[in-house]
């Protein structure tokens, strides 16, 4: 029984031995077999386990199970859930802690990013939990205007009637794999348009989609473990929130922050959308730069400018050429007229302007303001005609000419062609472009002037600086706030129309008959609208509502309070719950999301939303790569919980630090099964080593021990008071990083104390009490494994829910669950003596240990041994012979201990472990004296016979002076080595040899 208690502690060693490094600090760790006698010592004393588990078929023991079950997981959650732990007890008084989940996108599916927000959040709201404070995490889900109504497969399939070959195409993409133009295709060839099918239908239908379907991404979180409260769940489309959304617009409207306007925007021609600045990604991508020639009117054949552009088809919408005013190739033109390319003789005027950079190309700079940000702002300055040439489809419209209809990658290719014809193409040169792509589509993006609807966001930015500047928000890392304070310092206004079905409706009207923009109502409904137009305009007026919908971020800026029941203050969860504790969230959704939030929470509530802000990087592969298809790299956390289970996932991608990008590997995953492993074997050891429930009296001395008691701990003997007083560091610790966000310290830590500490050592040494067969001595080992592996799960929990929860259950007089269990208490009694005493056992241990490795001493032979200290120190390491024995496989008959050397010292192997605590072992103990002066000799011949070889090179100048330097010194670090070698085993032949000279010498 023995033998198998051990195996199984022991079981994960050698893998975790080789891949520990990679996530944990190192420490050596060795395994200790018992000997014979102690086994004997436990079989005839073997103590039956009482279970603590609720007869209620959930949950499983060590006892009965070689490892944790990961099919157990769902089970468990469903368990959780059904108790009603999730919701918050505001019963408990205190302060409440609030977390709004990231709403992820309703077509989405679960990815590594989604794993590791939940993580983190469910970490914060697990720990807060068991602190005693009413608990709530929201949950929720986005609409995904531009997601849904590119429509990912599933969706498509489910709205829109065509063939077959729609599902044939469809595993080549996953579900929120955008795929807008294989549909579009596809449902042209059916003779099918969007258009034709209507808004309200395809609204419609997309409901029923998201009735059946949307709650997959819900499901897969709930996979992770999140403790949500999904009884509050929430959808950005709910009636609530959409009220919350109109309320907004009407709000910010009535105090002029928001209008209607046409500027220069990002427009998605696919997508036929306006896109934010934030939804644009830019590429380094091969392209070409075209050098064309701009006559001069008026002027000789030699009289023209060369200009470079990487668009010359928006040459259509040139309204001046600039030069820099302190160039002089170009400087006698200034004023004069250019005539634009294929144009038919349209002129345009050469400016002078220093934003011209002489360097770039030829130093003449075509503005097309209609189609360039830069051009746009130049010309806007310089009162300048704005020219679109394209229509929202991408195609160059009736401005061009000839070239109408024409897609503009068409039109760029015909143009070029033409252009050469007429002698006006100079040269076209290979050139990297910096590409502007569509975030959701991945479509090159066309800088357009279009009419949209806009936030100004200069006075809302400067309140939210200032919440930062006043500590009301706290970015963790620190470092972002930089970021944040940049991109509030130089805001730019907010472009919020969306050109798009699906989504919150614009709550402005328009009169029929009247110009948009001159006469419009915004309201808070179709009713309201009516009554005010016809107020205004007569009972016989008619008004249709804008047809664009708000940009997907309007509604999750309010999110925080919107879940909460605003615009009514009155709502019980607003007024228990908000301002929320903690926004968790990706690094790289700081603008998008965050500042946002911020600014309209400020806004409509007169509170910063939450009072801290967790930003945490992204998940890479094992190389440091972004993880994609292209790649193969793409790990799924589905079929990861599946092969290494939730708590292996959570635990590994815990061990990241707040805005630094984490690497994942199996190699990691797999030390951290290992380790789910190894915590339900330690459970295994507790429980098999426990007093039976009907011996009261066993039970009565183990809960007769207070840990909490200073004077309590101090009774205990050493490896007890040691391992307590490192277990009550530990909370402290942990407590302070929890409260700090520093998360991945806190795994660490608990890794380090639970393996290094507990299992390593304290398990170890706990045997030597429990197989000893008296209770008397066994009892105070039990309460301290019992105290502290309970104490361990209730640390690990926020991190490894799961398996820590079956443990706890399957503890004795466990009188609540975990999950809403009370956070152990700091600042515990501690004696720090105990730390170096033990530190000093140790020690000594580690010492005997590697004599008997370096002598190869065979694992089940027992040696003897004479420890030499000072009379304090004897004094507790004698008090611990039987764990000293058990640890260091030694002799228990032949263990002395005194404060001067023995009298066979010159024959033993001299060990000095810390200052003034030394061993001495009898060599004729560990080996055969004669055998192993043999080998040896013949090892020493071999080494020297090495030596001498590496040596006669160096010696050569032959080889020193003609061959490579990296050769020479690669044979020099050999000969250093083998150097270093044969000195060892000389002193080591020596000192054999003294051993068996001393005996003859006496005589």
């Amino acid at each position: 029984m023995a033998a198998s208690n051990f195996s199984l502690l022991s079981s994960s060693c050698s893998i975790c031995n080789k891949l520990n490094p990679l996530l944990f600090s190192t420490q050596p760790r060795r395994r200790i077999s018992l000997s014979r006698s102690y086994y004997i010592r436990f079989r005839n004393t073997r103590f039956t386990t009482v279970a603590g588990i609720a007869d209620n078929g959930v949950f499983t023991s060590p006892e009965v199970a070689k490892a944790f079950d990961f099919t157990a997981e769902e089970r468990i959650y469903k368990w959780w859930e059904s108790q009603g732990y999730f919701k918050p007890n505001l019963e408990r008084g205190g302060d409440p802690f609030v977390v709004s989940m990231p709403p992820p996108n309703v077509t989405g599916s679960l990815h590594m990013g989604h794993a590791m927000f939940v993580t983190l959040e469910d970490i914060m709201v697990r720990y807060n939990r068991m602190k005693g404070r009413p608990t709530l995490w929201l949950p929720g889900t986005d609409h995904a205007g531009i997601a849904t109504q590119v429509a990912p497969v599933a969706i498509l399939c489910a709205i829109f009637p065509v063939s077959s070959d729609v599902r044939k195409v469809a595993p080549v993409f996953s579900s929120v794999k955008l795929f807008f133009l294989v549909v579009e295709r596809m449902l042209a060839e059916e003779g099918i348009k969007r258009a034709d099918m209507g808004r309200e239908e395809f609204t419609k239908r997309v409901w029923t989609w998201k009735e059946k379907y949307g709650g997959t991404i819900t499901n897969q979180i709930k996979r992770l473990g999140a403790s949500c409260d999904w009884t509050r769940e929430r959808f950005t489309l709910d009636a609530q929130l959409s009220r919350a959304v109109v309320e907004a617009f009407v709000r910010l409207h009535e105090k002029g922050l928001i209008y209607q306007g046409s500027y220069m925007v990002n427009w998605s021609p696919k997508l036929q959308t306006a896109v934010s600045d934030l939804e644009v990604e830019y590429s380094e991508e091969p392209g070409a730069l075209y050098h064309i020639k701009y006559r001069v009117a008026g002027g000789t054949r030699d009289d023209f400018l060369t200009i470079a552009t990487t668009r010359p088809e928006t040459l259509f919408g040139d309204t001046a050429i600039a030069v820099n005013p302190e160039d002089e190739r170009y400087s006698k033109y200034i004023g004069k007229m250019a005539i634009v390319p294929m144009t038919y003789g349209r002129h345009v005027p050469i400016i002078s302007d220093k934003y011209v950079d002489k360097d770039f190309g030829t130093g003449v700079l075509k503005i097309s303001p209609g189609h360039d940000h830069n051009d746009y702002l130049l010309a806007r300055k310089l009162g300048l005609p704005i020219l679109n040439v394209m229509n929202k489809d991408g195609t160059l419209n009736e401005v061009a000419g000839l070239y109408c209809g024409l897609d503009r990658f068409e039109a760029r290719k015909k143009l070029w062609s033409e252009l050469e014809e007429t002698g006006l193409a100079v040269k076209k040169e290979a050139y990297t472009m910096r590409v502007p792509r569509s975030q959701r589509g991945g479509e090159i993006i066309e800088p357009l002037v279009s009419k949209q609807w806009f936030v100004t966001m200069d006075s809302l930015a400067e309140r939210a600086l200032h919440a930062v500047e006043k500590g009301e928000l706290t970015i963790v890392p620190e470092r972002f706030e930089k970021i944040y304070n940049h991109w509030l310092s130089n805001i730019k206004d907010w472009c919020i129309s969306r050109q798009l079905w699906w989504g919150h409706r614009i709550p402005v009207w328009y009169i029929v008959g009247k110009k948009c923009e001159d006469e419009y109502i915004v309201a808070r409904n179709n009713e309201e609208a009516l009554e005010k137009a016809r107020e205004k305009y007569g009972k016989d007026v008619e008004i249709y509502q804008d047809p664009d919908v708000l940009d997907t971020w309007f509604s999750s800026a309010l999110w925080p309070f919107s879940t909460l029941g605003w615009p009514d203050g009155s709502a019980e969860d607003f007024k228990n719950f908000y301002p929320t504790s903690v926004l968790e969230t990706g690094h790289d959704i700081l603008f998008f999301w965050v500042a946002r939030m911020v600014m309209m929470g400020i806004e409509f509530t007169g509170t910063v939303p939450f009072s801290h802000v967790y930003l945490h990087g992204l998940i890479r592969d094992s190389q440091g790569r972004k993880m994609s298809k292209s790649l193969g790299n793409v790990i799924d956390p589905l079929d990861t919980i599946k092969d290494y289970g939730t708590d292996a996932l959570r635990f590994t991608l815990s061990l990241g630090t707040a805005g630094q990008d984490l690497n994942l590997s199996t190699e990691r995953l797999t030390s951290t099964k290992a380790f789910t492993n190894k915590l339900w074997n330690g459970g295994k050891f507790v429980l098999q080593n426990l007093p039976p429930q009907s011996d009261l009296s066993a039970w009565t001395a183990i809960q007769d021990y207070k840990f909490d008691e200073e004077e309590s701990l101090l009774k205990l003997p050493l490896p007890e008071c040691w391992v307590v007083t490192k277990l009550h560091m530990l909370i402290d610790a942990v407590t302070m990083s929890y409260d700090k966000f520093f998360f991945g310290d806190v795994a660490r830590e608990i890794y380090d104390f639970f393996w290094a500490d507990f299992a390593d050592w304290y398990i170890e040494a706990s045997k030597a009490r429990l197989y000893q067969g008296d209770g008397s001595v066994a009892s105070v080992a039990q309460a301290v494994l019992l105290y502290v592996f309970g104490s361990i799960l209730k640390l690990l929990h926020p991190f490894m829910p799961f398996v820590t929860e079956e443990l706890w259950q399957s503890l004795p007089n466990r009188k609540e669950a975990l999950i809403v269990s009370a956070w152990p208490s700091t600042s515990l009694p501690r004696q720090t003596e105990s730390v170096k005493k033990f530190e000093n056992l140790q020690a000594l241990t580690r010492a005997i240990r590697n004599a008997r490795a370096e002598y190869s001493v065979e694992p089940a032979k027992r040696i003897s041994a004479s420890i030499v200290a000072n009379a304090e120190v004897i004094q507790y390491i004698s008090k611990e012979k039987d764990v000293l024995v058990l640890l260091s496989r030694l002799d228990l008959e032949n263990v002395s201990f005194s404060q001067s050397p023995p009298g066979d010292a010159s024959q033993s192997v001299h060990l000095v472990a810390s200052e003034g605590l030394e061993a001495y072992l009898p060599l004729a103990d560990m080996v055969d004296i004669s055998a192993e002066m043999q080998r040896l000799s013949k090892r020493l011949a071999k080494m020297q016979t090495e030596y001498d070889g590496l040596m006669a090179r160096l010696s050569s100048p032959s080889f020193v002076e003609k061959a490579p330097e990296d050769i020479v010194r690669g044979v020099r670090e050999k000969a250093a080595e083998a150097e270093e070698k044969v000195t060892l085993t000389r002193n080591r032949l020596a000192f054999l040899q003294s051993t068996t000279l001393m005996p003859n010498q006496a005589q």
